[in-house]
């Protein structure tokens, strides 16, 4: 990315700063020697180390995709990437005042702190490869509800965290997946336990602050029996001319009859290499929804997924995805029904605007034990511009005749009547055009807590400034 590229699109970009923050250790190249490094940092177990290994192995044995966005341009970059670095800061501090000043400023800045004083039951903040900051409140914690970094849930939690860890998402799953698995480092472990109910929602916040940096935190999440929680992702980093890349993996297991929701709103720059892998296990009477928002990066390939293992078992896959000048975002959402009377949608909402490409590529796949199965899907596509472009990739697998499927895709430009309609009442052209998609996705956003509906809405906005006329 040029010079000039890079301070026109940081004009727009308001996440794009960069703190001058020195780490105290950064590991470059992707070999054992680096592995075994981010292990003995962090005091881990000889069998996480091992399964780190290993995991690389299979990163090397498996071919890099070749039926999706061209990966071209990162293959060639994979071994100058920065795979591990540490920032300055105690880990995972209990209050604001531990973390220090400037790196607490770019979460004031971001608006962390306020939103967990106002609307949220924990708080987790990354920065770049360590959480610096983990909280949650007090009531909570006293009916047993953890809420830890990925690296205390191991410490703390060894037992419980070994039973599942991996076992959604093992490293053979894809090359991605391998490649986390080998470098893991951050993000969140979740248990909610038997009848719980978090009311309000859990959050992680994952900054990127160094350049030529790879992020790779791990999530893994436990819902109980008849417990509920709604956990939600947000990420920015800052726009440089070298690559970055982001390849997280999340597991969600939601026993019986719990209750989870998993909302990711991603706004990275568009130097960031987006490749991410989200799977949940969803047990007899179970229900898991998947709010998944996508923008910005260069490339993103990320398709959430549930598999419906027990009777009853329900899942819901909301996606919005806008891509711009440069931007291949390669998403969409994957259910399996594997029991009987088990029932899923999934609603796929993409915005292209100027050369922008949007894809949908969606599984559904009923086995012959899932009985009576029902899952409806649609995707619709607007495209801004004459030369945005539009994909969909829909693969169903139906091996049992008592399955109820449905599918419906379209594909719409942004109408010139509408914008003219709109403009005769006195709405600016920018503002009608970021008015008319607002109703597009409204049935994804509107499943948004109110707040971050908001913010959505403010980065439509930002998106559609000068894209028609």
């Amino acid at each position: 990315m040029s010079e000039t590229e890079l301070k026109h699109i940081s004009e727009d970009y308001q996440w794009g700063f960069a703190d001058e923050v020195e780490p105290e250790v950064k590991l470059k190249g992707l070999t054992p020697e680096v592995v075994r490094a981010i292990s003995e940092i962090k005091g881990e177990p000889d069998w996480l180390l091992e399964f780190r290994l290993k995991a690389l192995e299979t990163y090397f044995e498996k071919p890099w995709p070749r039926w999706g966005p061209d990966l071209a341009e990162l293959e060639r970059q994979m071994d100058d990437f920065y795979y591990y670095v540490k920032p300055p800061a105690r880990e995972n501090a209990r209050s604001w005042d531990e973390v220090p000043e400037e790196i607490r400023r770019t979460y004031e800045k971001l608006g962390i702190p306020e939103a967990e004083q106002k609307v949220l039951a924990g708080v987790g903040a990354q920065y770049d490869s360590e959480m610096v900051y983990h909280s949650i409140k007090e009531e909570l914690e006293k009916q047993g509800v953890i809420f830890k970094s990925i690296e205390d849930g191991v410490r703390e939690h060894e037992d419980l965290f070994r039973e599942y860890f991996a076992k959604v998402v093992p490293p053979t799953d894809n090359k991605f997946a391998a490649l986390n698995s080998a470098l893991f480092s951050g993000g969140s472990f979740v248990y909610v336990p038997p009848g719980v109910e978090v009311e309000v929602p859990l959050q992680a916040y994952f900054r990127v602050n160094t350049e030529g940096f790879g992020q790779f935190e791990r999530t893994l999440i436990i819902v109980d029996e008849g417990a509920k929680v709604h956990y939600i992702e947000g990420c920015t980093a800052p726009i440089y001319t070298t690559e970055a890349l982001h390849t997280g993996v999340i597991e969600i297991i939601v026993r019986k009859g719990a209750e989870s929701r998993y909302t990711t709103i991603q706004n990275w720059p568009i130097n960031m290499y987006n490749l991410v892998t989200q799977r949940a296990l969803v047990e007899e009477g179970g229900y898991h929804m998947w709010l998944d928002g996508n923008l910005g990066s260069k490339v993103t390939m990320k398709y959430p997924s549930s598999v419906l293992r027990g009777p009853g078992a329900r899942s819901e896959i909301l996606s919005i995805a806008f891509a711009g000048d440069g931007q291949h975002l390669d998403t969409g959402a994957k259910l399996i029904f594997a029991a009987p009377e088990t029932s899923g949608s999934i609603v796929s909402k993409s915005i292209s605007k100027g050369e922008g490409r949007s894809s949908y590529r969606g599984l559904v796949k009923v086995l012959s034990r899932a009985d009576r199965a029902r899952v409806n899907v649609e995707c619709d596509a607007l495209l801004v511009n004459e030369n945005s472009k539009t994909d969909t990739y829909p693969y169903m697998e139906i091996a049992n005749e008592t399955a109820s499927v449905g599918h419906e895709a379209t594909v719409s430009r942004l109408a010139d009547d509408q914008i003219f309609y709109l403009t005769t009442r006195g709405i600016p052209e920018d503002e009608a055009a970021a008015l008319i998609v607002r109703g597009f996705i409204e049935p994804v956003a509107k499943e948004l807590p109110l707040e971050f509906a908001v913010e959505l809405n403010r980065l439509i906005e930002l998106e559609m400034e000068g894209s028609v006329g």
